[in-house]
């Protein structure tokens, strides 16, 4: 193990530093992560474009967050295409397994999934991502997009404090008892905030698939050789039911991305089974509201609409949202604006609602974000998870990685478009987001915000910062937060520590149970990324959440 730093961790989480946009024209790539910046401008500088900088910064992110990300884990991404103004969406998450059904769990004496258990585990995307963004976009091979990955998982990485905090919470709860997990900790525990430390078997699997040559034949080594194997008998002797043909059958796919227009901009998030959708369903919301021009900045009468809006638009996507071959629901339907009128009659201006009924329209994640723009107006927005902390632990002897829980998310109720079943793709946490001018296609930046079903709240509120407020993208990262947690009652709204005693009272008073979150337990607000690009100059501005480790950076 390389020698110690001279430096550790604070020993709180404080927010109340300042940072500056960074500008840049020559490329800029952001991340939480500065070693993941760094590869990525690393690809821009030798000539390649912003899909190969995002693979390259995927990849080192898989080195310095496994807690977050990495190949046992799936992708999505957006790609916007500067010569023809296109963007594209790019599908890599994995099936269920064929052999994982109700009829199993009936057997087995279980009345739902263990969300940590083998059973959890479903085929991991990663990679096919990669491969396929590199295949359909890429300029460089891929063995050069994967160098930096393969350099830092062999010679050691500083660990950042937030990647510190969430490696320890991931050893407490899973990697101890899990099947391997003891291969991702140094001595039986979590590395300490500026430990160096490597990931020899990442490494060797990174050289390994860079090696094979093309990304098909990497793609066909990962999902149709020797590892596939071991996944699935890794995958089958902690109880799992992932079979070598469910790896087999896997594909990554291009869907066409769902949009929506707010306040002059078209914003684009990947089709479902991704929640991307909750987002533009909110901001159509917000929109037949009036809530920019009607209420002022951090308001408590704006953040009551915004988590009104928010609160709608999750129980339609709880309800409608699934796998693309199972909704039975159109997403024109949901987007149409004539049914965001009518969910928005149902907001009351200064009372939080007392039940949040999905609607009827006519038929018609812990988790890395990163993005990056290159000098011809090439963007990625891009996210990698493995969704909870280290997914369910399970870590194949000598591949350095961890496989993702993402079977946690399907439904219990068979009658669900989103049930429990095999081959299926379940409702996805992870979501990209990347937006355009109206009015004449440029590119106005990718974004995003990581953290499961924070995703699409942060998605509102940073772009209401920037499109409503006016505000440049750090200070937008900046403003404070409110989450409306997972599995809480309707009611209840996280604040995030910062926002006034007085914000807090007036929304508790409209019916909200408004409390403060403090400390590292702020990882539920999540951490995004934005860049920005000037059309006339291509002048690009960027920011990084001073929640992470990471920053915006270019040249």
């Amino acid at each position: 193990m390389p020698a110690e730093p001279h430096c550790s961790a604070p020993p709180e989480f404080r927010f109340d530093s300042r940072r500056s946009p960074v500008y840049a024209k020559g490329g800029m790539a952001a991340a939480s992560q500065p070693l993941a910046v760094e590869a990525g401008l690393s690809m821009l500088r030798r000539g390649g474009n912003a899909a190969d900088a995002a693979v390259a910064m995927a990849a080192v992110l898989a080195v310095t967050e496994p807690a977050s990300t990495g190949p046992g884990g799936d992708a999505f991404a957006l790609f916007f295409e500067a010569e023809t103004g296109r963007v594209h969406g790019l599908n890599g998450s994995g099936r269920s397994p064929q052999g994982l059904t109700f009829d199993l769990l009936k057997q087995r004496g279980l009345k739902e999934l263990p969300a940590r258990s083998a059973l959890s585990v479903t085929v991991p995307g990663a990679i096919s991502a990669w491969c396929s963004l590199l295949e359909r976009h890429g300029t460089l091979p891929l063995g050069a997009v994967l160098e930096p990955a393969i350099r830092h998982a062999t010679d050691g990485f500083p660990v950042g404090p937030v990647s510190a905090d969430l490696w320890a919470s991931g050893a407490q709860e899973v990697l101890g008892s899990a099947p391997g997990g003891q291969a991702l900790l140094r001595g039986g525990k979590a590395p300490r905030a500026g430990q160096l430390v490597n990931n020899s078997d990442l490494g060797r699997l990174l050289a390994t698939l860079a090696e094979a040559g093309t990304t098909a034949d990497a793609f066909e080594l990962f999902y149709r050789g020797e590892i596939a194997s071991r996944l699935a008998q890794t995958v089958k002797d902690a109880g799992g039911v992932l079979d070598e043909t469910d790896l087999h059958a896997h594909e990554a796919v291009f869907p066409k991305p769902v949009s929506t227009v707010y306040n002059g901009m078209r914003i684009f998030e990947c089709a479902p089974n991704g929640q991307g959708v909750t987002a533009l369903m909110a901001l159509n919301i917000l929109d037949a509201l009036d809530a920019s021009a009607t209420t002022e900045p951090m308001s408590a009468q704006r953040l009551h609409l915004q988590i009104e809006a928010l609160r709608l638009a999750f129980a339609d996507a709880h309800r409608f949202v699934a796998d693309s071959e199972t909704m039975d629901i159109g997403i024109e339907a949901l987007l149409d604006p004539a049914y965001a009128a009518q969910r928005a009659g149902l907001v009351r201006p200064d009372r939080a609602m007392t039940d949040i009924p999905h609607g009827v329209p006519m038929a018609s994640s812990d988790t890395v974000y990163f993005c990056v723009v290159d000098s011809q107006g090439n963007a990625v927005s891009m996210v990698n998870s493995v969704y909870r902390s280290f997914g369910t632990g399970i870590t194949p002897e000598g591949l350095g990685f961890s496989l993702q829980n993402r079977a946690d998310n399907f439904s219990m109720d068979p009658n669900h478009p989103n049930a429990l079943g095999p081959g299926k793709r379940t409702y996805h946490t992870i979501i990209p987001g990347l937006a355009v001018r109206e009015a004449d296609g440029s590119l106005y930046g990718p974004f995003g915000v990581m953290g499961g079903f924070m995703q699409p709240q942060g998605h509102v509120q940073l772009l209401c910062a920037l499109l409503d407020d006016g505000l440049a993208p750090q200070a937008a990262l900046d403003r404070l937060r409110f989450c409306l947690p997972a599995g809480s009652p309707y009611d209840a709204v996280a604040m995030e520590e910062g926002l006034s005693e007085t914000l807090r009272g007036e929304l508790r008073a409209m019916g909200h149970k408004a409390a403060y979150v403090r400390g590292w337990d702020r990882a539920l607000f999540g951490r995004g990324q934005v860049i920005l690009r000037d059309p006339a100059t291509g002048w690009l501005c960027g920011g990084s959440d001073a929640r992470g480790d990471g920053l915006a950076f270019g040249f």
